[in-house]
């Protein structure tokens, strides 16, 4: 049986900083992130950052074939040797960097379905990669992610809160959002510094509600949260980027002018970017 390194020092691999690299080795969490997942042998499973492999072994015992996308080439190379060797027919390992690979042409060419997504995502640039992969969100079945348990709470949040926020938003437009469980610092090596958390993003097949323009959806909710203690009045009399909406504007739409955006579900900010949509063509 091959060991897999539990830690950077019995791979001799220094954790770079520029990469964000905290490696998972608690066991038992690495259990309990797996039975959450709930995989099928038949499953397309994609990961993103496997790092020293610790999480790659045990979904890959629960699978017949996985991918994993690596930019570390010392950590792709050791993979290769730990996991890949291990005469497994079925492991691919990508060296490359996953805000670079299109997920369509991969899907396509693995000819498995949509990919289930797994990654402990380096924390410096995980918004980045999950706004990425939603742009490939009709080939990915569901993602689970692993980042700090402050961007978990924002993406996970409901309105009212202080947590709630452009990034709740926009993650719950495209997809059905889940907390799964906390990680505690010292489940890594080195620890981070901050409280680390699991969670599911299951992109929508058909969404509860579709904007007539996203892009104007986009902006709407941006621009409502960088101003998220004025009132929606105030939001949209006082913004260059965004037009002017009268008492009767917001009365048609059924949300009160006076709100304030952390009060506002997802479905309000919708009919807030189409009313947008539908007076920026009336007036032209």
């Amino acid at each position: 049986m091959h060991i897999i390194p539990k830690s950077p020092q019995q791979a001799k691999h220094a954790p770079r900083k520029r990469f964000g690299q905290n490696f998972l080795h608690d066991t038992h969490i690495i259990s309990q992130i797996v039975t959450a997942i709930r995989l099928d042998r038949q499953d397309n499973l994609l990961e993103i950052g496997p790092g020293l492999g610790a999480l790659t072994e045990p979904l890959l015992a629960e699978v017949d074939g996985m991918t994993v996308i690596e930019l570390d080439r010392d950590l792709a190379s050791q993979l290769k040797i730990n996991i890949g060797a291990n005469s497994h027919p079925d492991f691919t390992i990508i060296n490359d960097n996953a805000m670079h690979v299109n997920y369509r042409a991969l899907a396509e060419q693995i000819g498995k379905g949509a990919f289930r997504v797994v990654g402990n995502l380096p924390y410096n640039i995980s918004t980045p990669i999950l706004f990425r992969l939603l742009e490939f969100s009709d080939v990915i079945k569901d993602m689970h992610f692993m980042l700090q348990k402050e961007v978990v709470d924002r993406i996970t949040a409901e309105p009212n809160s202080k947590e709630y926020g452009r990034l709740s938003v926009i993650m719950q437009y495209y997809c059905q959002s889940d907390y799964l469980l906390t990680v505690p610092k010292g489940a890594f090596n080195p620890p981070p510094k901050v409280t680390s958390a699991v969670f599911r993003l299951t992109p929508y097949k058909t969404k509860p509600i579709t904007a007539v323009d996203e892009s104007v959806f986009a902006l709407v909710v941006r621009e409502s949260f960088n101003h998220r203690r004025k009132t929606l009045r105030a939001i949209f009399k006082a913004n260059g980027l965004l037009p002017t909406l009268d008492e009767s504007d917001f009365e048609k739409i059924g949300i009160s002018p006076s709100a304030r955006p952390e009060t506002l579900r997802v479905h309000e900010f919708v009919l807030l970017a189409d009313l947008v949509v539908k007076n920026r063509q009336s007036s032209s």
